[in-house]
């Protein structure tokens, strides 16, 4: 007989009063059994009906993650919609990933924008001022106080959605825009995520202030500032926007607290989430999203026993863990290598509900293509549909990258037939994945048909689309093309981000071009970007070959001008450096 786990054993034991799921460690039976007793003596049933079984993890100091689940029946009535919905473009390079991420459940915050209020002309007008005159310092706002452009807050949004990455030119045009339209919620909120990602938080408070000013605040204001607070592990500031909300009169409520928790779970802060929620635990009625939320966060940081320990406080707290729930706990377990218990959690499900839906079977599916156990996640798929669960374009898109990345590319052709033969076709991470598989396969070629076929099918390529094609034909040495992309990215309307600018200016360096490298990197500083990760040596190399050894110099000044100043320090030592390494040449010579 094969012996146990090295971690733990999860067998199931079920007698006439309750069924039991025991997690422990593996040792011998005697001990085992010893094990048992002290787990069962030391746990109580807490909210349990006669003829009722519940899931419970009981935690043992004597091992990593140490419990027993107790199942239990699943009642459909009690667990309401929660507002969870799956969210928005993916920055990841594994498409598959952020498809099942149980994470994203959670509801984001955007600013939606109605493009037909807009005027597609009028919007790209606009943007071809402020791309082409921001750069070269020339009198932007004159020449837009010229166009008599018909500012609507739609316009505005769509324009500012557009500058996402760049926040200079973004508030430079904001700032001009409220001289001639008043801003609203909307507009504003949307400049307060673009400071947000590139984490300007004295200028997104002062715009805070201003919208309080103003009676614009809403909650998604305080949502914005407090995820950007949270992503940048900033936990004092995050909490702090409580205070701001007290200050201008809005009640924190138990959903407002969720949204700070969930910030703070997602910025992977978990210790710091369960630090607020224990303080602020009296002053509210935690609900099943707001542990939900917690075990996330324990989750993602692979603690599993304070996971394992949330769990048994939503039970205490007489609240029944639904699907949801069910599909954290599944994807923490996997994420903290735990396989084995996830499928058998996963079982249990089956067996004693709630029955796992189409992302619980995506999480699985997702994590068997990742380790190309492909026979396995095809029987999860082929379980899923004698289910009675219709499979979705992310379940497809998991099966399409593991097949892909095994190079058979007969299935990957067959899965895509059959997405369109079953009403669901590609999306656009799926197009997106088969972007990556070709360019991993240095075939820019190909990607470029799939996003030829994916313009033709009315999916909107993202910035990583781009990113992927752009990367794989300067890989290929084909510079030409790479530029083509960058040009059909701007056609597209596409804001570059950081990595855009990476890919190019490497690219251009690659193919001797520091020059003109050179004119992207200051366009990065001047738009407010970060310093790229490039071949500074072989850049340096270049300018000193044609008569301009001074160039980082130069470069420290203008990002110094700028405000970048660790870029300015960086460029400052590269400039130290260039100068020591081509004096030592010259004295050699």
């Amino acid at each position: 007989m094969a012996p146990p786990p090295p971690w733990l054993r999860l067998y199931l034991r079920r007698s006439s009063t309750k069924s039991l799921l025991f997690v422990r460690s593996s040792s011998s039976s005697s001990s085992s059994s010893s094990s048992e007793e002290f787990i069962s003596s030391q746990s109580r049933p807490i909210g349990r009906r006669e003829g009722e079984e519940e899931v419970r993890f009981y935690c043992v100091r004597s091992s990593p993650f140490s419990g027993m689940i107790r199942h239990s029946a699943y009642h459909p009535h009690t667990h309401g919609s929660r507002g969870f919905s799956s969210s928005g473009e993916c920055d990841d390079d594994d498409e598959c990933e952020n498809d099942g991420s149980v994470g994203d459940e959670i509801d984001d915050v955007s600013c939606v924008v109605d493009s037909s209020l807009t005027n597609p002309e009028e919007v790209e007008r606009v943007c071809k001022v402020i791309d082409e005159l921001f750069a070269l310092d020339r009198n932007m706002e004159a020449v837009l106080d010229e166009m008599n452009v018909d500012l609507s807050p739609d316009l505005i949004v769509e324009v500012l959605e557009r500058f996402r990455h760049a926040r200079k030119p973004a508030f430079r045009f904001f700032r001009w825009a409220a001289e001639k339209h008043p801003h609203d919620s909307r507009t504003y909120n949307s400049m307060m995520s673009i400071l947000a990602k590139t984490r300007q938080f004295e200028t997104m408070v002062s715009l805070l202030e201003e919208m309080g000013e103003k009676g614009l605040l809403n909650m998604e204001t305080f949502a914005v500032a407090m995820k950007a607070f949270a992503a940048a592990k900033e936990r004092k500031k995050a909490v702090g926007i409580f205070e701001l909300m007290k200050k201008y009169k809005f009640k924190i409520g138990v959903e407002t607290i969720n949204c700070l928790l969930d910030s703070l779970g997602r910025a992977k802060l978990g210790k710091e989430a369960q630090v607020l929620f224990d303080r602020l635990k009296e002053r509210f009625t935690p609900n099943l999203r707001t542990y939900t939320v917690l075990l996330n966060g324990w989750c993602r940081v692979r603690n599993l026993m304070e996971a394992a320990r949330i769990w048994n406080c939503m039970i205490d707290e007489g609240l029944k863990p639904d699907v949801v729930a069910h599909n954290v706990m599944l994807e923490g377990l996997l994420r903290s290598r735990k396989k084995s218990d996830a499928i058998k959690l996963f079982h249990v499900m089956k067996a004693k509900g709630p029955c796992p839906d189409v992302r619980s079977y995506t999480i699985m599916i997702r994590d068997f293509c990742k380790q190309s156990s492909m026979e396995a996640a095809v029987e999860y798929f082929d379980d899923m549909v004698d289910s009675g669960l219709e499979p979705d374009a992310a379940v497809y898109t998991c099966l399409i990258t593991g097949f892909g990345t095994q190079r058979k590319l007969d299935t990957v052709y067959e899965l895509l037939k059959e997405m369109q033969e079953k009403g669901h076709p590609p999306d656009g991470k799926t197009y997106n994945a088969l972007i990556k598989l070709m360019a991993s396969r240095k075939m820019p070629e190909h990607a470029t048909r799939i996003y030829n076929k994916m313009i033709q099918n009315g999916i909107e390529p993202s910035i990583h689309t781009f990113n992927m094609m752009m990367k794989s034909y300067f890989m290929a040495r084909n510079y030409e093309m790479g530029r083509a992309v960058w040009e059909e990215m701007g056609k597209k309307g596409i804001c570059p981000d950081d990595n855009s600018y990476t890919v190019l200016i490497r690219g251009l360096i690659g193919e001797g071009k520091s020059r003109e490298a050179c004119r992207y990197l200051e366009e990065m500083l001047d738009k407010g970007m970060k310093t790229p990760l490039i071949d500074y040596n072989k850049f340096a190399a270049d300018f000193h070959r044609g008569g301009q050894p001074d160039i980082f110099e130069e470069l420290a000044q203008r990002a110094k001008f700028s405000g970048k100043f660790a870029a300015s320090e960086i460029f400052a030592r590269w400039a130290q450096m260039t100068r020591r390494k081509f004096k030592q040449r010259f004295m050699e010579d």
